[in-house]
């Protein structure tokens, strides 16, 4: 379906994600990192090493450190600075803290290896001016947590992120919107095309039933999450 029901008028502040983090209500975090990223790592590498990749909204995966194992270098965004010192924190990675000179307020924090940087600002603060171009994404909660309003406008910053012959992962999710607001918002397969298709060549690698106790909890039935590959052609 491509209605998205009373979803479309959802906004979620700066100040409910800060919340979120603040009380550990954090069940979109995975201890063990994503098995759709370990599964599909070597589309989004396609034989490339020493990649720039890009997290947006990124929490404190733990994908990021494991990236940066291999070789890449890692660059992520996100409003709560607590997420971002518990990544550190929580992989015993020293790190350094500076203000982002382009952006009143942020602050990067980076790795003392220099292979994992971290923004702590509004995605919509970044530009490549300041962060660069990247050959590589893993949007993984990232598309579904943007207030339904500001989906072309994320789209059109990241479509300016990306390098040419850039891979982008994206998971989205499907359930009947009706029956919860969200985050994370449904994004039908027919909007990804409007927001992506004059950039990218889309393809559906796989739908996963992740159906859990805490989606019985929101009111649904079912909950599936969708894996995209997007490459940029522009």
């Amino acid at each position: 379906g491509t209605d998205i029901g009373a979803q479309k008028d959802r906004v979620v502040t700066e100040e409910e994600w800060l919340q979120k983090w603040e009380t550990g209500n954090i069940g979109f975090h995975k201890e063990q990192g994503h098995p759709l990223l370990q599964k599909y790592l070597d589309v989004l590498l396609n034989g490339r090493s020493g990649l720039r990749i890009f997290f947006p909204l990124c929490g404190k995966a733990v994908e990021m450190k494991w990236l940066a194992d291999m070789g890449h270098s890692v660059v992520g965004v996100e409003v709560s600075e607590q997420a971002l010192k518990e990544f550190f924190a929580e992989h015993s990675l020293p790190y350094c803290e500076e203000p982002v000179p382009e952006i009143s307020g942020a602050k990067k924090f980076q790795s003392t290896s220099g292979n994992i940087s971290l923004y702590c600002c509004s995605i919509y603060d970044l530009s490549s001016s300041i962060v660069g171009k990247f050959d590589g994404v893993w949007d993984r909660g990232a598309l579904v947590a943007v207030n339904p309003c500001d989906r072309q406008r994320y789209v059109s910053l990241m479509i300016t992120l990306m390098e040419k012959n850039s891979s982008y992962l994206l998971v989205t999710v499907s359930y009947d919107p009706n029956k919860h607001k969200g985050p994370p918002f449904y994004v039908p397969e027919c909007e990804i095309k409007i927001l992506f298709g004059n950039h990218c060549e889309i393809k559906c690698l796989q739908k996963v039933d992740d159906f859990s106790d805490r989606h019985r909890q929101w009111g649904l039935d079912y909950f599936l999450e969708v894996l995209y590959i997007l490459k940029f052609v522009a």
